[in-house]
């Protein structure tokens, strides 16, 4: 099985946020090989879910919900993206701005 590289997977992702009318940026820029992506999802700026693409024991990558409870809590959110950094300096963190951001995800995730 072919892997696409996390590069090239977020590029896609920039793109294809942009192409549907939203904004996304790179907000920490991981391993362009094989770094795993974190999604924080956004709508018009209200801060939503955490989307994190892992690699699964099946030999296949899932999105998996991660981080906080309250998505809203600016202060948590910054302070899981630190503590992910320390852990995983090969993380790559994106935001999408878009409503229905974790639809976009799983549609990108189904291309991949």
């Amino acid at each position: 099985m072919t892997r696409l590289k996390s590069r090239f997977l977020v590029d896609l992702l920039l793109r294809r946020t942009e192409a549907a009318g939203g904004f996304a940026t790179i907000l920490a820029k991981g391993d362009d090989t094989s770094g795993i992506i974190l999604v924080q999802c956004s709508d018009r700026g209200e801060p939503g879910p955490l989307l994190e693409r892992r690699f699964g024991l099946d030999g296949h990558y899932i999105w998996e919900e991660v981080g906080l409870a309250d998505p809203k809590d600016g202060e948590s959110r910054q302070n899981y993206h630190d503590r992910r950094r320390r852990a995983d300096p090969d993380l790559w963190i994106v935001e999408l701005d878009i409503a229905d951001a974790p639809r976009l995800v799983a549609e990108w995730a189904a291309l991949t």
